[in-house]
């Protein structure tokens, strides 16, 4: 966490506890440190017959009396204000608005601060109130706080706790004053290619399709025939094959059509690398992404190389019994993608047992975002692969940290060997597991595009 430059480590977070709504002045340990030292001083000056000591005390004395008649009125006004809308990964900005009385003699002049952030430590800071040089424009100072994470979807953000003072004499009673949770959207890495359903839907697109039709990839030479355009004679083979132009010869080409993609989210559960925070105890570390946060930016990513390629994208989310973003095209749509990606979390309840699984577009291909730690996904799997869809699973599951605890360990041991059938059963029937997590993340590009390629090979009449 970075505060005016100042830049924080992480660590654990505690929260400051809240005061009342009304704030009043009251006097600092330091006044009465001075009233009682000058009393003192002018009390033994006078006894043992020293000058000196009294003219120590009377400074003390004198400074108590002027700060008890001077009492600020004016106290210390704070906001939080966040930009609007939601926000990308990496650093989370917010602006602190300190804003003092109006003249400088009613009011704090030093503001201490308690910055907290979930998955930080606190940080203490005292600056002045007033900023050098004057005050800004709109009457306040303000303070800006950078958080860092890699976390997506709804995050908390920065609370403070801010008590002003007025030379160290008069000091306030806390108040605390915190942010709206922000919307993290995730982002996206390049693709290449990626595996697109075998049949293509409708009347133009980017992509070539096995029906006759207006496009740019040949299929073959045929006599003309009624309802053909003149434009797609091929004078050169006519010649050739007619001499007399007793037939004339058309290009018959592959008609352009778009592919469909519906985006499966597994949001039931949201694991971390740690086991300990399994069980729903410990708190996540804001620089390692859990489980949802890679299916988000895995999910993103598919999505923005689909978008670009001019196809349909829809989302679906299991988790969360709600009507599902149909397919559609475009930036926009694209948003609206991120948008509920961002939003997908688990419902804080055992999700039950869907009687059938999401409906799913007739010739779409599934991409399936999932951690593969229980059995529903291959029923999902098999049961779309039953109707013809094909099917892409993204393995989202976070590289696991070693343990040292026995009962977590063996725990581990027996989840990883189910997680292992279960790939092994879904690559035997046929269905690609990309992994999406450490370093095999930057070779999933690599993997799309071979599986791209694969499925064009397996095309019938189609070349590689």
């Amino acid at each position: 966490m970075t505060i005016g430059g100042i830049i924080v480590e992480r660590g654990r977070t505690s929260r400051g506890t809240r005061a009342d709504a009304t704030r009043g002045w009251r006097l600092t340990s330091a006044h009465t440190a001075a009233a009682v030292t000058g009393v003192l001083l002018l009390a033994t000056a006078v006894l043992a017959g020293r000058p000196d000591l009294a003219l120590i005390g009377i400074p003390g004395l004198l400074a108590a009396t002027w700060a008890t008649t001077t009492r600020p009125t004016t106290p210390l006004h704070a906001t939080l204000r966040q930009p609007p809308g939601p926000t990308t990964p990496g650093e989370l900005a917010a602006t602190l608005h300190l804003t003092p009385g109006p003249t400088p003699h009613d009011t704090t002049d030093i503001a201490h601060l308690r910055i907290t952030a979930t998955g930080h430590r606190p940080t203490h800071l005292a600056l002045a109130a007033r900023p050098p040089g004057g005050l800004a424009d709109d009457g306040a100072r303000h303070v800006p706080l950078r958080l860092s994470s890699v976390r997506t979807g709804p995050q908390d953000t920065f609370t403070v706790d801010v008590r002003g003072s007025r030379q160290h004499t008069w000091e306030e009673e806390p108040t605390t004053v915190g942010g709206a949770r922000r919307l993290v959207v995730p982002g996206s890495a390049p693709l290449g290619r990626l595996p697109l359903p075998n049949r293509l839907r409708g009347l133009t697109g980017p992509h070539s399709s096995r029906r006759l039709g207006d496009g740019s990839e040949l299929r073959d030479i045929h006599p003309f025939t009624p309802g053909d355009r003149l434009r797609r004679i091929d004078w050169r083979t006519t010649a050739r094959r007619s001499p007399d132009l007793d037939t004339l010869y058309v290009r018959r080409t592959y008609a352009t059509a778009e592919a469909t993609a519906v985006l499966v989210v597994d949001s039931r559960d949201d694991v971390g690398p740690d086991l300990r925070t399994w069980r729903g105890y410990g708190t996540l570390r804001v620089d390692e992404p859990t489980s949802l946060d890679l299916a988000r930016h895995a999910a993103a990513s598919v999505a923005q190389a689909l978008v670009d390629a001019g196809d349909r994208v829809g989302l679906e989310d299991l988790a969360r019994r709600r009507r599902p973003l149909p397919p559609a095209a475009g930036q926009r749509h694209l948003r609206r993608v991120v948008h509920g990606l961002a939003l997908a979390h688990p419902t804080g309840r055992a999700a039950g047992h869907r009687v059938r699984p999401p409906q799913v577009p007739a010739d779409a291909v599934v991409y399936l975002f999932t951690t593969l730690l229980d059995d529903a996904p291959l029923h999902l799997v098999r049961t779309w692969r039953a109707t013809g869809h094909p099917v892409v699973v993204v393995d989202t599951l976070p590289d696991v940290h070693p343990v040292t605890e026995n009962h977590l360990r063996i725990a581990w041991r027996i989840t990883h060997l189910e997680r292992t059938d279960r790939v092994a059963a879904l690559e035997g029937e046929g269905v690609p597991v990309v992994r999406w997590a450490g370093s095999e993340r930057d070779r999933a590009a690599a993997r799309f595009e071979a599986l791209a390629r694969a499925a064009r090979r397996h095309v019938p009449g189609r070349q590689p």
